[in-house]
């Protein structure tokens, strides 16, 4: 599991940052790549990466401002072309689905996928075998969401020597023993798969946040997070600033990680008006009180470690 960021700027596109998207790499877990908001010329960052576009699954927008959406009908479109014939589900706040529609059907643009719109509310609004995703409104000028990836735990690893040295030789029974399943042997003997898997591997849990002045509802959706991606658009010294136009500084992004005790902060959704050396203060602020922070910069990737 990697997050990769696409794009990491406030409001509009700037020479070191794009605007807001951010791909959460499901590649080995599912073959899969979930995209969170999807700026201006999210494709164009793409084509400076590995990453293919018929292997975006969901799309997950947390708000309709269009430094977050004027990507996307372009995505959609492009997607076609480039052997995407997978369906896509895309979730959103109410009016995402008349966006999408409108901007398809003016330009007369034909998917050749299946593509669901799914608006949604407050609560789980997917789960499936291998994940749950929660969504929250924060609070922005207009209905915000974060998204909380809750991976759920996994079977523990195999004892592939012990099973050896019990006369079990490798082949299908291996794999049953690793589901859980009770096996009983040619000579009668009864295989517990407890004694030869190890503990279950707990799922890891990625927040990733909408814009939003500090909320309560920040702290519900990052508790015990693994990795928090928070907005940061303003500074300590910006915090009025930030007040008035609905947004965080980095000092606030800090104190949520605090309060829901997260492993791992990445500030994003940095204003223009912080260049690459004030962008390195904003961490500094961050990390006066919760030292494992980082600034997201477009094309970095954080790798989140399944928890021995």
């Amino acid at each position: 599991m990697e997050v990769f960021f696409l794009g990491t700027g406030a409001g509009i596109p700037a020479k070191l940052r794009n605007v807001t998207s951010i791909a959460l790499k499901l590649l080995e877990e599912r073959g899969a790549i979930w995209l969170f908001d999807c700026g201006e010329a999210t494709q164009h960052q793409i084509l400076h990466t590995s990453i293919k576009p018929r292997r975006i699954e969901k799309i997950f927008i947390t708000h309709l401002h269009g430094d977050h959406i004027y990507g996307l009908p372009g995505l959609l479109s492009s997607r076609s072309f480039q052997a995407g014939d997978t369906e896509v589900t895309v979730y959103g706040p109410k009016g995402l689905k008349e966006y999408i529609e409108v901007s398809l059907a003016v330009s007369q643009t034909f998917l050749k996928y299946p593509l669901h719109i799914i608006e949604i509310e407050e609560g789980m609004i997917f789960e499936d075998d291998q994940f749950l995703v929660e969504a929250r409104l924060l609070e922005h000028g207009i209905p915000s969401y974060g998204y909380r990836i809750i991976e759920k735990d996994r079977p523990g690893t195999l004892m592939v020597e012990k099973l050896k040295e019990a006369g079990i030789p490798p082949g299908p029974l291996y794999k049953k023993i690793k589901n859980g399943e009770q096996v009983i042997l040619d000579d009668g003997t009864v295989v517990d798969p407890a004694d030869f898997v190890g503990p279950d591997q707990k799922g890891r849990i990625v927040s990733i946040l909408g814009d939003t002045r500090i909320s309560e509802a920040s702290v519900l959706l990052a508790k015990e997070a693994d990795l928090l991606v928070h907005e940061a658009t303003f500074s300590m010294g910006d915090e009025n600033l930030a007040y008035d136009y609905f947004h965080s500084t980095s000092y606030q992004a800090a104190k949520i990680a605090v309060q829901a005790n997260a492993k791992k902060l990445c500030l994003t959704h940095i204003s223009s008006r912080y260049d690459k050396v004030a962008s390195l203060e904003l961490a500094a602020e961050a990390q006066t009180i919760f030292p494992n922070t980082v600034v997201a910069e477009d094309f970095m990737e954080i790798v989140v470690p399944v928890q021995k």
